[in-house]
């Protein structure tokens, strides 16, 4: 089987593994937040409008626990980037975004 491609289109196929990333409506919203840089969870809901605290909570919790995020703890705690977050989110998502915007006009 093609790793790329997915023909059989198995439970296990590397397309879905990525789309699970999408597959939360407030995840991508906050890995695109934390391009800009660590944040604490504060900044978080004061930058991206509509989103509760509990989604927050939910979301941080999801994002670390698959790796995309680390989480410093202590006074000033903040969130960033790991590795495989970064590559995620100015990667696949910032083209996603980017594909987005040249189609708003039919997608909204």
């Amino acid at each position: 089987m093609n790793d790329v491609d997915c023909p059989t289109f198995v439970a296990d196929c590397h397309v879905r593994a990525g789309a699970e990333l999408l597959a939360h409506t407030w995840d991508p919203v906050v890995l695109t937040a934390l391009r800009r840089g660590p944040r604490r969870r504060a900044d978080l809901i004061r930058e991206i409008g509509g989103l509760s605290d509990k989604v927050l909570h939910e979301s941080l919790g999801r994002l670390v626990s698959r790796g995309l995020l680390t989480h410093e703890e202590g006074p000033g705690s903040a969130y960033r980037l790991t590795t495989l977050g970064e590559s995620f989110a100015s990667g696949p998502l910032r083209a996603l975004a980017e594909w987005s915007a040249h189609h708003a006009a039919v997608l909204t």
